[in-house]
């Protein structure tokens, strides 16, 4: 990898933190130099403008957070179990989030609503892979037994993200960690419920 290529990853990673954590409207051209220890030139040298480092830096926090659960579910053996997996995740989001800040889709989709339509919509394609993942475990589950074809699997994945996110924000909120587990403990009992008799 180049030299050049290094520096913009590295200004990439950094600012992902900081975006996480201040927030993209907060987070200055001068927050960024500081985290990095970079010049604006060397900065404005690798990338047009802020806005185009928000976007790779939320596109590497989302990769980071794919691959967390990626290898939670590899770790479960049955679709319940890798559903609880992905929302184990986000267990602690006060003391022990997936990244430093929080959820990065969280974060991002509330903040680039209306503000940054860019944003927006890599935040809605975030949402659309994480949402895809859930409902193929759910459909994978169905396939194989696990639970009921009465399960809607499109419905179930809407809302176990809806709720898992929702969590995330109250626990946030309130800096306790119970909103998750109390989410995380109605949809194990939603999901048996589900269960192939």
């Amino acid at each position: 990898m180049r030299k050049d290529e290094q520096a913009r990853r590295q200004i990439v990673r950094k600012a992902a933190e900081l975006f996480n954590q201040k927030g993209y409207a907060a987070s200055s051209i001068q927050d960024i130099m500081d985290t990095t220890g970079l010049t604006k030139g060397g900065l404005y040298r690798r990338f047009a403008n802020k806005d185009e480092i928000a976007l790779e830096a939320f596109e590497y926090a989302g990769e980071l957070l794919l691959e967390q659960l990626k290898k939670a579910i590899a770790e479960a053996r049955s679709a319940t179990d890798k559903i609880m997996a992905i929302c184990g995740v986000h267990a602690d989001p006060v003391h022990n989030p997936p990244l430093k800040g929080g959820c990065p889709l969280l974060n991002a989709a509330v903040e680039s609503d209306d503000t940054f339509p860019e944003l927006r919509d890599k935040a809605l394609t975030a949402y659309e892979i994480m949402l895809g993942l859930v409902r193929r475990i759910l459909d994978e589950g169905i396939a194989n037994g696990e639970f009921g074809n009465e399960l809607d699997a499109e419905s179930m994945a809407s809302f176990i993200v809806s709720a898992l996110e929702g969590s995330v924000m109250a626990s946030g909120l309130t800096r306790d960690a119970k909103h998750v587990g109390f989410m995380m403990r109605q949809v194990r009992q939603l999901l048996d419920s589900y269960a192939a008799k």
